[in-house]
């Protein structure tokens, strides 16, 4: 890797970063929870679009491009953050890798294990940094779960379900299965993530079944798909376009007890306030458990286990500044990509498709 130049602020070494996409992913998350991490400086953003361009010099001051190879040719970014169509992730991620870079991919890491695969070459060659974007590894539901089940609330789970349900068509570039994967390359990728975090093993079967109903383009509107795990546990993911009544977003069976979750995190609409740390859940969306407990069951509603989405970005700080371990790791994410693979070969085909 090059040597870099720094910026000091107050002290502190700011790693100057360069946003690639100003879309709603770009605006909203990425750069907001730059702009919340003490070590990282957003200095630069990149995008085809002059209007978007226009928005982010006046929303953050910075210095902006149209394209990845422009906001490369300034020698001070260091980070790299991606947040582009899915299809243009891992040619931009090489580029800027090649470019001496480390970077962030915004989840979905990319199209293809293959494709995972030579990312993941590219970075160790370069010594690059490579992370992906899984903010949702913070979800206070997320961590509420699996604190109860690490704790032994719910025995041993061998069912999860998983639901975002909304009533809304895909927009632009993501109606297209050539760009963005369909539903489960999207929330489904964060699914799959949080499941094999929470479940021990590895899945040895994955069946999925989609229905094109509604809207245009040429994804699915909604969507089913299961993990078989080696250890017998299922976990079963429901996504859809097409639901005016949406499901709990958690439903856990466990050998002593069960567990729901309505309601999404709350932090996207603290953040959209700009006062992501003031995030408050609703009293109706906490996790609930029913248990046994000395012969008896019990109801429990638990206090959500706060994560912060900035902590990705404080982590990837860390590493840069301070060589502390990667939170999102490159090999976990191949992993994901592998089950995409399986997910996307049983939507073509109608079969359960074997991970072994």
């Amino acid at each position: 890797m090059r040597a870099w130049a720094c910026v000091w602020q107050w002290g502190i070494v700011m790693i100057q970063t360069g946003i690639v996409g100003y879309g709603l992913a770009g605006r909203l998350f990425h750069a907001y929870l730059v702009s919340r991490t003490e070590g990282l400086q957003l200095t630069a953003v990149a995008s085809r679009d002059p209007e978007r361009r226009v928005q982010a010099r006046r929303d953050w001051s910075v210095d902006t491009h149209e394209t990845l190879t422009d906001l490369l040719a300034d020698d001070g970014i260091r980070l790299v953050i991606l947040a582009t169509p899915h299809h243009t992730h891992a040619s931009l991620a090489i580029e800027a890798m090649e470019a001496g870079r480390h970077v962030v991919v915004d989840k979905v890491m990319c199209m293809s294990a293959a494709e995972a695969e030579e990312l993941i070459a590219v970075s160790r060659r370069r010594g690059a940094m490579l992370s992906v974007f899984h903010n949702r590894r913070w979800d206070w539901g997320y961590l509420t779960v699996r604190k109860a089940i690490e704790d032994g609330l719910l025995g041993d789970p061998f069912l999860v379900e998983r639901a975002v349900h909304r009533f809304r068509a895909s927009r632009g570039w993501r109606t297209s299965r050539a760009d963005s994967g369909g539903l489960l390359y999207d929330w489904g990728a964060h699914l799959v993530d949080q499941g094999l975090q929470l479940l021990a093993g590895r899945p040895a079967a994955v069946h999925c079944k989609g229905h094109k109903r509604v809207w245009e383009g040429d994804i699915e509107d909604h969507v089913t798909c299961t993990l078989y795990f080696e250890t017998g546990a299922e976990y079963r993911m429901e996504i859809s376009n097409l639901s005016h009544i949406s499901k709990p977003h958690w439903y856990v069976l466990g050998t002593r007890g069960s567990l729901v979750k309505t309601g999404l995190d709350p932090q996207e609409d603290w953040m959209k306030k700009g006062r992501i740390e003031d995030a408050v859940e609703a009293p109706e969306d906490r996790v609930r458990v029913a248990a046994e407990r000395d012969g008896a069951v019990e109801e429990t509603i638990l206090d959500p286990v706060k994560g912060s989405w900035v902590d990705y970005y404080r982590n990837i700080a860390a590493v840069l500044a301070e060589g502390a371990e990667l939170a999102v790791q490159p090999r976990e994410m191949m992993d994901l990509m592998k089950v995409l693979d399986a997910a996307t070969e049983s939507l073509e085909t109608g079969r359960v498709v074997s991970m072994s």
